[in-house]
């Protein structure tokens, strides 16, 4: 007859046989579910590099639906620079860039100034302008100069020479010499680098654009151009040419060059874009325009 300590031995090693037999069946299906997930893994990864094969992860410039920008408007601080004013920023995308808007400038000198703004040569001048003259931005300002070249700048509110909107843009049109030498003299016969009615953006420094432009009255020509060209006067040249004959006097910083007479800008509007001719480009005398 078996004795106790025999029967426990014999339950104790049953006991220990299950556990073993379990164990091994969980080690089985732990094989078989790790062999399962990496035959699935194979697959995905033989399904993804036969479709990077074929294309399918490259892009498709068809679906970049996103507008490039067609101007950059570079913010200014208003607080470092109290003559600027904030009246927003034009768009910066779907901008016209072909054709023409016709700008009028009405003066307290006579009838009004005429231009046509080239959006061919200079789309993001026309867009600055237009979106001022949307906010009457320089209505009832003054002409502030008359300058050493030979043109009437306008467009600055404050006056000074410093003002502005609260954004600058860059230089897009400014003319070329043929000159290999900065400091060569212009050849003989050589047209004007800014023709007679040509309508030009100034800044300070030159390249930080914000609403100061030129009407040139007479001919200047430099071998150093620094004022983009936006456009031509169409009409008016006349009133243009007696507000640069009126006398002039210091403007506070020993400069003589503000009109003694007050050249008042009563409003400024640009129309609608116009397909067609752009202006004549930079170095190319502009057409006489008749009296407006």
């Amino acid at each position: 007859m078996a004795s106790s300590r025999d029967r426990q031995r014999k339950l104790a090693r049953a006991k220990l046989d299950r556990q073993l037999a379990r164990r091994a069946a969980a080690t089985r299906r732990r094989r078989q579910i790790q062999a399962g997930v990496g035959a699935a893994l194979v697959l995905v990864l033989i399904v993804a590099g036969s479709a990077w094969a074929l294309g399918a992860f490259d892009s498709d410039p068809k679906q970049n639906t996103a507008a490039e920008d067609t101007c950059l408007w570079t913010p200014q601080d208003a607080t470092a620079n109290t003559n600027l004013k904030d009246v927003g920023t034009p768009a910066t995308k779907d901008l016209p860039t072909a054709g023409t808007r016709a700008m009028t400038v009405t003066t307290n000198q006579g009838a009004p100034i005429t231009a046509e703004l080239s959006l061919t040569n200079s789309p993001c001048a026309a867009a600055s302008i237009a979106h001022l003259a949307s906010r009457s931005f320089y209505d009832n300002t003054k002409c502030h100069e008359i300058t050493a070249d030979g043109a009437l700048r306008c467009g600055d509110p404050s006056g000074t020479g410093l003002g502005g909107p609260t954004y600058s843009f860059y230089d897009e049109d400014v003319p070329t010499v043929p000159s290999a030498s900065p400091s060569a003299s212009p050849a003989p016969g050589q047209p004007p680098t800014y023709p007679r009615g040509t309508v030009a953006m100034i800044s300070n420094p030159p390249g930080s654009n914000g609403s100061q432009f030129l009407i040139f009255f007479k001919d200047f020509t430099t071998t150093e151009p620094k004022y983009p060209v936006i456009g031509r006067v169409t009409g008016g040249l006349d009133v243009v040419e007696k507000i640069g004959a009126l006398p002039t006097v210091d403007n506070g910083t020993g400069a003589k060059v503000k009109p003694k007479t007050d050249v008042v800008i009563q409003s400024l509007t640009v129309g609608e874009p116009v397909t067609g001719a752009a202006p004549s480009p930079s170095g190319a005398p502009a057409s006489s325009p008749s009296a407006g």
